[in-house]
């Protein structure tokens, strides 16, 4: 099978992982995403997931809480959910290992870049936790650094829309959608495919976006032979 993309970090987010619940887990949900990422890793993909943690708290909604440890709560939420996936991935027969920016052995490994590579170069796919490990930073920062850090080929923005609009779909019935956009259309146009910092890394690394959505589990395959889904940030 003819792959686009051999090595691929995927981002999901939490809001994602609760489906119509909109709070927590929608194990259904869960389960269908492992069954579609396994088609990737079946077809030689190495695969690393950074995951949100939405589904349970965001820390710069947090009101009058301190932003440092509001962030941090939000790390311990993107452990959950990290958690979760590995236990549908395992029982879809992946071999998985979770990894945590922020160390708790009893539970996890920590992210040590050249055991992450190790991992991929073996056939494991890893989920990363806990972000960055830093405050202030978003998740989808934290996906473009570990994809930088990986030498992966592309980013997979698994996402609730099919892709990239000029407006909420969900809200303006005529928005238009983009199959193709640079980083500076992106930035300029304030799309917010991922926050100023995660873009402005991935364009200095010339780290691809692609942004489809999440609904049908196949196109996770599809995303990684190069197919023309959803919308493609170069």
């Amino acid at each position: 099978m003819s792959l686009k993309y051999k090595r691929v970090l995927i981002k999901l987010s939490g809001e994602a992982l609760a489906g119509e619940k909109k709070f927590g887990l929608d194990y259904d949900v869960v389960h269908n995403i492992c069954v579609g990422v396994k088609q990737c890793v079946d077809a030689g993909a190495e695969v690393a997931i950074v995951v949100g943690g939405g589904n349970f708290w965001r820390g710069r909604s947090s009101g009058k809480m301190d932003r440092t440890r509001a962030d941090h709560m939000g790390m311990l939420a993107t452990v959950i959910n990290s958690l979760a996936l590995a236990d549908g991935f395992e029982s879809v027969g992946v071999t998985v290992r979770v990894q945590t920016a922020i160390t708790m052995q009893q539970i996890a490994e920590p992210y040590i870049r050249n055991r992450a590579v190790s991992h991929l170069d073996n056939g494991k796919l890893i989920i990363l936790g806990c972000g960055t490990g830093s405050p202030f930073f978003s998740t989808d920062t934290a996906a473009a650094l570990r994809a930088a850090e990986l030498d992966a080929d592309v980013i997979l923005k698994a996402t609730l829309v099919d892709g990239v609009y000029d407006s909420d779909p969900h809200q303006n019935p005529d928005a238009k959608k983009y199959d193709v956009l640079t980083f500076s259309e992106m930035l300029n146009k304030e799309l917010g495919v991922m926050d100023l910092t995660a873009a402005t890394l991935c364009r200095d690394q010339n780290i691809p976006i692609v942004v489809f959505s999440i609904d049908d589990p196949d196109n996770f395959l599809r995303a990684v032979q190069g197919e023309n889904i959803g919308t493609i940030v170069h």
